[in-house]
């Protein structure tokens, strides 16, 4: 196929999506840099501030550890108490929506788009992610687009999850199998 015939498959409908003028993904691209993606500040106050004067829906209490990477903040919901721990990275390309009291473990990695491999130019697939009250998502684990992980279920560190967690589950592997039910004491 030649680059001609590609032209007609484009992702035209992706800028439309994402809820935001470009002077605000800009200034929300150099501000993610200075006081998200960087380790020399860390108050934890400052950046849920920030996050709320871009649009994210955050509940009190949350934390916010540093080198955190947030994709667009106006497609984020964070309920009470929920902890992002270093090097999360939210690829919010769509909406996520975390509950109260959730963990994202260090370098966990909520994943929204793919891409279509049976199209020649590879389109751009989206699907929100939702993460219930308690939810824990272990260090290094992904999370990929269009999972609900029920309320108080578990990914275990770099396990995958490809299909929903059902509640109260503890879930490990790649893909992420169940293995036990979680306890709370």
């Amino acid at each position: 196929m030649s680059r001609t015939d590609l032209s007609r498959y484009n992702n035209d409908w992706y800028p439309p999506t994402i809820g935001a003028p470009a002077w605000k993904r800009v200034l929300w691209y150099y501000t993610s840099l200075v006081f998200f993606e960087s380790a020399w500040l860390p108050v934890n106050g400052l950046k849920t501030a920030l996050l709320r004067a871009f649009g994210a829906k955050v509940g009190k209490g949350v934390v916010i550890k540093p080198r955190v990477q947030i994709k667009y903040p106006w497609l984020l919901g964070i309920g009470e108490y929920s902890w992002i721990g270093e090097a999360v990275w939210i690829d919010n390309l769509c909406r996520v929506q975390i509950g109260a009291h959730a963990c994202l473990s260090q370098g966990a990695y909520l994943l929204t788009g793919n891409h279509n491999y049976k199209k020649p130019a590879f389109d751009l697939m989206v699907a929100g992610i939702t993460l219930e009250n308690g939810v824990w998502i272990g260090a290094k684990a992904v999370v990929c687009p269009g999972i609900i992980c029920y309320n108080h279920s578990v990914l275990t560190a770099g396990s995958i999850a490809t299909t929903n967690l059902e509640s109260y589950t503890i879930y490990q592997g790649n893909p992420a199998l169940p293995v036990k039910q979680r306890t709370i004491e």
